[in-house]
């Protein structure tokens, strides 16, 4: 596959998933889930450090490299992030001015996920065209490693990054 055809695919599963980020920010949600998705959120992110961030955005990103399925959940990690802050939005009416875009692109963190999840869904779509064109995998076994290797380090970086924003706002932040 071309540098070119790459480059394309990976903007378009960038844009997918800003989309899909979008539409769940529009999800209305009644008080009551969106008090059960921030207790569910605060018990699962309550104490988290570093690795943690880590261990849970790699897990999401890795399945984003399953030939067809990356791209299906992809897209609703997307949605669910998006869904996730407009549980934070009924509950915290203060960040109604933020725009929802802006937590993903004005984080050094955001945009390493974001980029780290259009790599894996690029990557599963490609695989996808290989299985359709009858064309071998073992030719996509190299690039999918060092994709694979890619998304690994931008997300321990990223984790890194966000843990110490977390801490360097106070344990209010994180929950």
């Amino acid at each position: 596959m071309s540098k070119k055809t790459r480059a394309i695919s990976f903007g378009v599963f960038f844009g997918i998933f800003l989309l899909s980020y979008m539409i769940g920010t529009t999800y209305k949600m009644s008080n009551d889930e969106a008090q059960a998705f921030l207790k569910d959120f605060q018990g699962a992110t309550s104490g988290i450090d570093s690795i943690g961030i880590f261990f849970h955005n790699v897990s999401i990103a890795l399945l984003m490299f399953v030939p067809a399925f990356g791209v299906a959940w992809g897209s609703f990690t997307g949605w669910e992030t998006g869904a996730g802050f407009s549980a934070l939005v009924m509950t915290n009416p203060v960040l109604s001015s933020i725009q929802p875009i802006t937590l993903l692109l004005a984080s050094p963190f955001g945009i390493m996920e974001l980029a780290a999840y259009a790599i894996g869904m690029s990557r599963s779509y490609h695989l996808v065209w290989r299985i359709i064109k009858k064309n071998p995998l073992q030719k996509e076994i190299i690039p999918t490693g060092i994709e694979i290797g890619i998304v690994i380090a931008l997300l321990l970086i990223g984790g890194f990054i966000e843990s110490s924003i977390i801490s360097q706002q106070g344990p209010a932040a994180s929950g």
